[in-house]
């Protein structure tokens, strides 16, 4: 166990040599979630007979679980071994994995509640490791370079999810549901994620591990915890993420359920709805990470959070449309803002944490923030999953009507269902956005002027990935106009001078 041993002094190019393994350790840790979680979790769960509740409840396990970085807090407060924390509780919890896999062959409740059961055992053990990770990354990476550096790391894993969403999706649509081969496609899916799951851990295993400071006394939780709740900064930001947490967990965890049981689609759709939010992502992701490093990270969640709230309550045109194609392509739009928008949003709400948080004593604000993290997001799947009985069963009718000479023109508008659900999503998230708008960052920008520096950046990330001169003429087009409006402007003023001093 002594390669997994903290070191007391890490060297520059230790430091460095773990940066680039943390990015490409991304790859198989990415790959595994790629396989194992969200849309496919979802599918995989209503290819075994799920219900709407038992749906809300695997979607709240994971954050339901981090309410073990409690007792996580003492173990790495006392045994102060990050790296090997983090190490044995992911082997440990991916193994699970492979539990799942074998589940695909059977059917009925106890297939369920050992499904359920293993979840909670990797969820559990994932948030043991994600607390010593988490503190551990705070002192490894250079506060500086933080946007930079996971920019770099969430680009990696956008990118094998991409490429693992769509060979699931391809997968998926190539098989019947219900079918043998169908269960064949789950476990090898689990089965592959279990192994990229292993590899992730060695990869880590070889990162250095800076030695914690010694501690100034006995550890005692309640005193580690009062420290973050004491300091009225972080405990606006606090509050923005229990606030922001709840409205997204209360209806995305559904959207799977919603495109295939409302909508009708095939679950392949969602995936290759997934892969879209994916490319997104990707193509965002540098641009978040550069603009978070250069002025703040709430600077640009100001631009994302609301960008997603709203994307998150037009889902309900998808079911205002008649047109089987124009709902494709307003779920396609959709997905494209809201990939774009969380790759923001993710990115710098971890930011932000590890920012506000003392450098070398980390561990009690990240896990203060996990542990708010885990509440508002576990209870709002419950909470949705339990509603959707009483949604089913009602709707909102709302008639539009506009008369004039050529006759009356009528727009019906119904809500129901999951429909509920974007709408008090929106609701929630308008809050969460006023909570944000209290929390302090030094570097933080007005929103309108961060958008500013967004649509420079996409100009300006245009203008260098294109080969094209066309292209790049229509870039610079509104610049060249309004630079030959200016000079119109000063000729005319000049023009009329001559003619006023030749007529004087």
């Amino acid at each position: 166990m002594m390669w997994l041993a903290p070191q007391t002094f890490v060297t520059e190019a230790e430091r460095e040599r773990g940066l680039r393994l943390l990015v490409m350790e991304a790859a198989f840790s990415g790959g595994t979630a790629a396989l194992t979680t969200g849309v496919i979790l979802t599918a995989f769960a209503l290819h075994l007979g799920a219900s709407n509740i038992m749906i809300g409840v695997l979607a709240s396990t994971p954050f339901l679980a981090q309410l073990l970085q409690l007792p996580a807090i003492m173990l790495v407060e006392r045994w102060r071994r990050r790296k090997m924390i983090a190490v044995v509780s992911s082997l440990i919890g991916r193994a699970m994995l492979a539990i799942m896999a074998a589940l695909a062959f059977f059917s009925g409740t106890l297939p369920l509640l050992l499904f359920l059961a293993a979840q909670i055992i990797l969820c559990g053990f994932g948030a043991v490791g994600a607390c010593a990770w988490n503190a551990w990354m705070r002192d490894l990476a250079p506060e500086e370079r933080l946007g930079r550096v996971f920019a770099r790391r969430t680009m990696r894993l956008s990118a094998i999810s991409l490429l693992l969403g769509l060979a699931a999706a391809l997968a998926l649509d190539l098989t019947p549901a219900g079918s043998f081969a169908r269960n064949l496609v789950f476990a090898g899916m689990f089965a592959i994620g279990c192994v990229t799951g292993m590899i992730s851990a060695r990869v880590v295993a070889a990162m250095p591990e800076p030695l914690m400071p010694a501690a100034p006394g006995p550890v005692r939780l309640g005193a580690l915890l009062r420290e973050p709740v004491r300091d009225l900064n972080f405990r606006r930001l606090l509050a923005f993420v229990a606030s922001w947490q709840f409205a997204i967990n209360f209806a995305t965890p559904f959207f799977t359920v919603f495109i295939v049981r409302q909508l009708g689609f095939d679950v392949s759709f969602v995936m290759v709805l997934g892969v879209v939010s994916q490319v997104a992502n990707i193509g965002a992701l540098r641009m978040w990470g550069t603009l978070s490093d250069r002025y703040a990270n709430k600077s640009v969640l100001a631009v994302c959070a609301p960008t997603y709230i709203v994307a998150i309550v037009a889902m309900i045109g998808a079911s205002q449309f008649g047109s089987r194609e124009l709902v494709k392509l307003w779920l396609v739009a959709l997905h494209l803002v809201m990939g774009a928008s969380i790759a923001g949003v993710t990115l710098t709400s971890t930011n932000i944490a590890l920012k506000l948080s003392p450098k070398g004593s980390a561990t009690a604000y990240v896990a203060a923030n996990a542990m708010v993290t885990a509440v508002a997001a576990g209870v709002a799947p419950i909470v949705g999953g339990l509603l959707a009985e009483v949604f089913a069963a009602r709707r909102f009718e709302l008639l539009a009507r506009w008369s004039g000479p050529n006759g009356v023109l009528s727009l019906p508008i119904l809500v129901t269902a999951w429909d509920f659900y974007f709408l008090i999503a929106g609701l929630i998230g308008l809050y969460a956005i006023h909570r944000l708008s209290l929390v302090a960052e030094h570097g933080e920008i007005e929103r309108r002027e961060m958008v500013n520096q967004v649509i420079s950046e996409t100009r300006r990330t245009i203008r260098n990935i294109s080969s094209v001169a066309g292209l790049r003429a229509a870039t610079d087009l509104p610049g060249a106009l309004l630079r030959d409006a200016r000079l119109g402007v000063r000729l005319r003023r000049a023009r009329a001078g001559k003619a006023a001093r030749d007529r004087s």
